[in-house]
């Protein structure tokens, strides 16, 4: 009789092309992101981080397929967050260089390339969630569904600091912004926390007395800075020590903490919570994790890439993670069959341990993964992780209410649909002095 995993892969090998390479022929994968200019911190450390693993992965003998290693080939494109520059990367990569998947940054570059990777069936990789739609068969967001796992932050907070009530929020008006205004009201609605304070800035909004001032003024004791981007999380965080603020700090991200904890000091930023460890935590030895050896790849990219490190740094990697265990399973490059494969796997791996699809209500697709997610929370100066909750079961008991909020701010599919694409007004994650 035949064991379920060899089944499997006759069953789909059966029905799509093998696909398989030549013996010396490399594995190529396409990496269309911003490697310069502006937002180059969402793609530089990425292609840094895919690189490392791709060269683990060769010295120990390449990626398996049906009995035989071949070696992985990283095929970056430079697209400077240009729609115009991604079309032609996207041309490149799938015309020229046949590549088996394209990791993309998404937003506002994944727009134009949408009908062309579709009609081509290409295997399309985004960390921006909100690029999924009923017609993006091939688009999948298996690292990190932003800003659903920030449901996970606001739990944590209630279940371990209930005198922690008044809460006070803001973001920018932006594509990353709204999605993430609504999931942080959705959640505090759910724990029962007043917002006693909510603020919506222009994405080019530069002032920050004038975000954080009225805050302040209404007395909270949580400042959520919800996903504004590095360099505004940074002004707003040191407004706040130099006004004197004595609560909490909650936020999606805290890129480069160590420069606010430097910035203000180890007491103020204690006990501040975010959604990305760093990978040398002792929680994430003890967990089934993407990473055979997540202490190991955070010290050598440090060490090759000194001051870069973000979650920019390994999601593309964990992509990259799931790709290579459908790959090998299924025996196959081939892109359908490979994403046939990864629907199919029970159960998935995504970064933090297992995961399953879901999505079809939010994106009208179930192309994203879920699953259990860390709440980090500096200690001593230090990212720590407090606890890993878990993304399906909050979910399960409030998904329609975090579909009431984002209908309110336009983030259903339907309604981005018929407003048109949002644009993201992506900003840098580095800080800049």
């Amino acid at each position: 009789m035949l064991n379920s995993s060899f089944a499997h892969r006759i069953a789909v090998t059966s029905m799509f092309p093998s696909d398989r390479v030549g013996m010396n022929e490399p594995v190529s994968i396409g990496f269309l992101a911003p490697l310069s200019g502006p937002v180059s911190s969402w793609g530089l450390p990425g292609l840094n981080g895919v690189r490392l693993w791709a060269e683990w992965l060769n010295k120990a003998g390449g990626i398996l397929i049906g009995g035989r290693r071949y070696p992985l080939r990283i095929v970056p494109f430079d697209c400077g967050y240009e729609p115009e520059r991604a079309m032609e990367g996207a041309r490149h990569l799938v015309l020229s260089e046949q590549v088996k998947l394209l990791m993309m940054l998404g937003g506002d570059t994944f727009t134009p390339l949408r009908n062309f990777l579709t009609e081509n069936r290409v295997l399309t990789s985004t960390l921006l969630p909100s690029d999924l739609s009923p017609d993006t068969r091939y688009l999948i967001a298996p690292s990190e569904v932003h800003p659903v796992y920030n449901v996970t932050g606001v739990e944590w907070l209630a279940k371990n600091e209930p005198h922690l009530r008044r809460i006070a929020m803001c973001s920018q008006k932006d594509a990353l912004g709204l999605p993430s205004t609504a999931t942080y009201r959705a959640a505090f609605e759910a724990e029962g926390l007043p917002v006693v304070k909510d603020i919506q800035y222009d994405p080019e909004q530069t002032d920050v007395a004038e975000i954080v001032g009225p805050m302040l003024e209404a007395e909270p004791d949580v400042l959520c800075w919800c996903t504004s981007y590095t360099p505004m999380v940074h002004a707003m965080t040191e407004y706040a020590y130099e006004k004197g603020f004595k609560g909490r700090i909650l936020s999606c991200t805290l890129d480069n903490y160590e420069r606010i904890v430097a910035r203000t000091s180890e007491s103020f930023m204690e006990g501040s919570l975010f959604q990305f460890p760093d990978f040398d935590d002792p929680k994430l030895a003890r967990k089934a994790f993407f990473f055979n050896k997540p202490s190991a790849f955070f010290k050598e990219y440090n060490s090759r890439y000194p001051g870069t490190w973000s979650a920019v740094s390994w999601e593309y990697v964990a992509i990259l993670e799931i790709w290579h265990a459908a790959v090998e399973k299924v025996a196959s490059v081939h892109p359908v069959s490979v994403l046939t494969t990864m629907k199919q796997m029970e159960p998935v791996t995504h970064a933090f341990g297992p995961a399953r699809w879901w999505g079809e209500h939010m994106f009208g697709i179930n192309n994203a993964l879920i699953g259990d997610w860390p709440v980090v929370r500096l200690r001593e100066g230090r990212a720590r992780i407090a606890e890993f909750l878990s993304v399906p079961d909050w979910l399960e008991r409030h998904e329609e209410l975090l579909r009431d909020h984002m209908g309110r701010v336009g983030q259903l599919w339907q309604q981005r649909v018929e407003m048109g694409e949002i644009q993201t007004g992506l900003t840098a994650r580095e800080i800049i002095d």
